[in-house]
């Protein structure tokens, strides 16, 4: 009699951890399976729908196990990208939050217009925009770059500039859109923007239009 009770037991505790394993695979197996829903942010709505549809292909994979790589290349094809952040909501969701580059200036290249951003990439627009200086001169982003953070660090207000003018020696030009060309020297232009600024605060007054500057510490004027 206590043999048959512990064997019926026996077989109760088999047929429970069947049936506990069978439900979790299933489990296990529906949860990889899950679809995923990406959601992205921080574009405008008709690339953040782009940027969406990209992702789509990867949507029957399994959160668990998505290719970092590949979801960063994706990313960064948008040349519109600053910077990102990728948070995984499990069981299936993506979060994508991006920060749109700032569009510094724009410039032609092979007959065609781009806007120059922060990011140091070029996007490819059909208009010109005109809040924004246009680059004339086969400049590079260094070139550009380090005449920017020389002006960000003085009183000069990068807002005020109409055009650039990058020259194959190295160094640039400045009009601004009062009509003020400022010509800067290949070395040392925040040294020569500060000798500006103090001078022109002095002498705004003054029909003074052309400013030169290639001279060190001298401002050679053109009234």
């Amino acid at each position: 009699m206590h043999q048959r009770k512990s064997k019926k037991i026996l077989v109760y505790i088999i047929l429970f951890l069947t049936i506990g394993t069978l439900n979790h695979k299933d489990f296990t197996e529906i949860s990889l399976k899950k679809t995923i829903k990406f959601n992205v942010s921080g574009l405008d709505k008709k690339n953040n729908f782009t940027l969406t549809n990209n992702l789509n292909f990867l949507k029957l994979s399994s959160l668990f196990f998505l290719d970092k790589k590949e979801i960063v290349e994706i990313i960064k094809s948008n040349n519109l990208v600053e910077s990102y952040t990728v948070f995984k909501m499990y069981p299936s969701t993506l979060n994508i939050k991006i920060t749109q580059t700032k569009f510094l200036a724009q410039t032609q290249r092979n007959n065609e217009t781009f806007l120059l951003g922060s990011n140091g990439r070029l996007i490819k627009i059909s208009n010109l925009k005109k809040n924004l200086p246009f680059i004339f001169g086969n400049f590079n982003n260094e070139n550009f770059f380090q005449l920017k953070k020389a002006i960000d660090e003085t009183e000069f207000n990068y807002n005020e500039i109409k055009n650039l003018f990058f020259f194959k020696s190295g160094r640039w030009d400045i009009e601004t859109n009062n009509g003020l060309l400022i010509k800067l020297p290949r070395y040392e232009i925040k040294k020569s923007l500060k000798l500006f600024t103090n001078f022109y605060a002095q002498n705004k007054n003054k029909k003074i239009n052309n400013f030169d500057l290639r001279q060190r510490n001298q401002i050679i004027i053109n009234e």
